[in-house]
């Protein structure tokens, strides 16, 4: 599988790829503790692709990796759909609790992200983290 990075970690702007480049979607309040991105070629409930966090360095913008399989998977709810990220894991710290706190306030943000640029009242909620054991 073909990891894409749209938004490299500690960014405060969310990015998506488009044939133009690399639009900025939204600023967020919380930088990324991750680097961001998606799983070329896939789709997901939203029509987008199916969404990636890469737990490691920093990766710049458009960074690509290659993997077989993913370490975990943050499940989410976004816009009252199914959202689920996928995880990779690199090297350093790796925390569930970090994770779950983090995804836990985007959540809140999206929520209030779309009362003020959709004028809707959606659910978007973190729903639990599952991590795959590691050797």
């Amino acid at each position: 599988m073909k990891i894409i990075i749209e938004t490299p970690k500690y960014s405060f702007w969310k990015y998506n790829k488009t044939k133009k480049g690399y639009e900025k979607v939204f600023f967020s309040p919380l930088p990324t503790i991750f680097n961001y991105g998606f799983v070329e070629g896939t789709k997901s409930a939203d029509g987008m692709e199916k969404d990636v966090i890469v737990i490691g360095p920093r990766l710049p913008k458009g960074s690509t990796l290659e993997r077989e399989t993913f370490d975990g998977v943050v499940k989410f709810l976004d816009n009252s759909m199914k959202d689920d990220k996928r995880i990779i894991y690199i090297s350093g710290f790796r925390s569930s609790v970090l994770l779950a706190y983090y995804f836990r306030l985007y959540a809140l943000f999206k929520v209030f992200l779309y009362i003020f640029r959709e004028g809707k009242l959606t659910k978007c909620r973190f729903e639990g983290i599952e991590f795959k054991e590691f050797n």
